[in-house]
């Protein structure tokens, strides 16, 4: 039997291997398997000796628990950077909870105490004294915390308004750890030396029953048909336990010695595998694990799952935590065509896309904004050739493209044609100018179109075609057919329409009558 939170041996953790652990990673390397999707661990964050807990403080920034340098960090999400001073604890910091009124609790192993910090100004608010080597912290309905006690083999309920022990110890198994509260109210609490959970009624804070058939299980979390998994070390397996009748449903194996476990926002659980220097994931519909584990940093202890579905993992003998981001994937791209000459801003929806970059036909797409969640950015299109065009997304964790996912159209441009009219003395028949003129616009963009055919026309007689100028102007001599123009008061004169580079023009036509001066 352990009596040691962090280690399974009599040993600090940073000093030995555990069982069945392998060679890390590479820090900073970047790790592919051959999984159905690309699983990357992309990038190492630095932070205090021999870091536990991870939990998310409301402003999205993640809180890492140093257990080996009594503090507790904080990671700028958005930049995955250590930002701001240490914020000094206990000693020994484990897993720590935020509650609902935004102070964090910190559970100090050694020191036998619970430190509580303002998450808004990163200032330690006070210290709660707690015997019993406090483990980790959950937040229950009545937003309380309650925190296991490792060697006193019971839960304890803190009141976080006051910020003190409320109620009499909750009894518990042999050496209890991580807790985890189901929807029913009902919370689970892995008792790692006595191979069973206890369930205990957080309305009435009151054991409900005991669940045998685990081995060494250390931490649980909830999925999302309210099942909880539950990470045993020992047999190197998650048990699955229906939270209605407390029964055990089922094993799924994972990496050595899965010492966290936490769900996800897309409904998956992920385990800490501290013995083979992996996170495994779990579908937790199917309740199989998918693709291959995935390597992170030396001794993997715990890890959380941020909105964008960002995986956490605090390394317990790399001094580091790894980020691990999914490849991209993309369900739609809305709308789906616009002009050659860009400008469409345009909405593509999936899963992973924090820090995207967009590319549309092999040219980068600007403004490119991506939500809280990494499902769905906004980006402008830019030009491209007519026809379709394949939309990749990449990200630090791979890339995706859809194969003519955005087709470039030729925008159709309404033209306007304009006639002089023809200046003659009628009697006796005279030209004042000998030129009838037409000039054609582009509605839309407001300029003259040059180098277009212009036809004329008296009746049903030709008088001439003629092309467009620089200044959108056509031209035909009336001198010969002054009669003609006379005889059908006036010409008409008709554009065709053309396809050009930039636009489709549309058709026009107009009719000028004689004036005389």
């Amino acid at each position: 039997m352990s009596t040691n939170l962090l280690s399974p041996q009599q040993e600090l953790p940073g000093a030995a291997a555990v069982p069945g652990q392998v060679r890390p990673a590479a820090e900073g390397a970047v790790s592919r398997t051959t999984a159905p999707h690309t699983f990357l661990a992309v990038t190492f964050i630095p932070v205090g000796t021999n870091p536990v807990g991870l939990a998310f403080i409301p402003n999205g920034d993640l809180y890492v628990a140093n257990s080996g340098s009594n503090s507790v960090f904080t990671i700028d999400t958005a930049t995955d950077t250590v930002i701001g001073a240490a914020i000094p604890t206990g000693t020994t910091p484990a897993w720590l909870t935020v509650a609902p009124n935004g102070s964090a609790y910190v559970p100090n192993n050694i020191s036998n105490n619970v430190t509580v910090i303002d998450t808004a100004t990163n200032t330690v608010v006070t210290t709660i004294p707690l015997g019993g080597g406090p483990a980790a912290a959950a937040v229950v309905p009545s937003g309380n915390v309650y925190v296991s006690r490792f060697g006193a083999n019971s839960v304890q309920e803190i009141d976080t308004t006051t910020n003190a022990v409320v109620g009499a110890a909750i009894p518990t198994g042999s050496g209890p750890v991580g807790i985890a509260v189901a929807p029913n109210g009902k919370a689970y609490v892995a008792n790692r030396n006595a191979n069973n959970v206890t369930v205990i009624d957080t309305a009435t804070a009151t054991v409900l029953t005991t669940i045998a058939g685990f081995n060494q299980p250390n931490f649980v979390a909830i999925g999302p048909s309210g099942n909880a998994y539950v990470a045993n070390i020992g047999s190197n397996n998650v048990s699955v336990v229906d939270t209605a009748t407390d029964m055990i449903l089922t094993t799924i194996p994972v990496g050595t010695n899965p010492w966290g476990i936490t769900v996800g926002p897309d409904g998956n659980a992920y385990t800490a595998n501290r013995g083979s220097n992996d996170v495994s994931v779990i579908d937790t519909t199917t309740n199989t694990t998918i693709g291959a584990p995935i390597p992170v940093g030396s001794q993997p202890i715990a890890l959380v799952v941020a909105p964008n579905n960002k995986v956490y993992v605090t390394n317990i003998a790399g001094a580091n935590v790894s980020v691990i981001q999914f490849d991209p994937t993309i369900s739609s791209i809305t709308p789906n065509q616009g002009p050659i000459t860009g400008g469409t801003v345009v909405t593509i929806t999936g899963t992973n896309l924090t820090g995207a970059s967009v590319d549309i036909g092999g040219n980068p797409a600007t403004g490119v904004t991506v939500n809280a969640t990494g499902t769905q950015l906004t980006a402008t299109t830019p030009p491209g050739a007519a026809g379709p065009a394949d939309v990749t997304v990449t990200t630090p964790g791979g890339s995706t493209t859809v194969v003519g996912g955005f087709t470039y159209i030729v925008p159709v441009h309404a033209t306007s044609l304009t006639a002089t009219p023809a200046l003659t003395k009628l009697f006796p028949p005279h030209v004042y100018f000998p030129f009838l003129t037409a000039t054609l616009t582009d509605q839309v963009t407001g300029l003259p179109v040059p180098g277009q055919p212009i036809l004329f026309k008296a009746g049903s007689n030709v008088l001439g075609i003629a092309n467009t100028d620089a200044q959108g102007v056509a031209r035909v001599n009336e001198t010969l057919t002054l009669t003609l123009i006379l005889l059908n008061h006036g010409y008409d004169v008709s554009f065709a329409g053309a396809v050009t580079p930039s636009a489709i023009l549309s058709p026009s036509s107009a009719h000028a009558d004689v004036i005389e001066p």
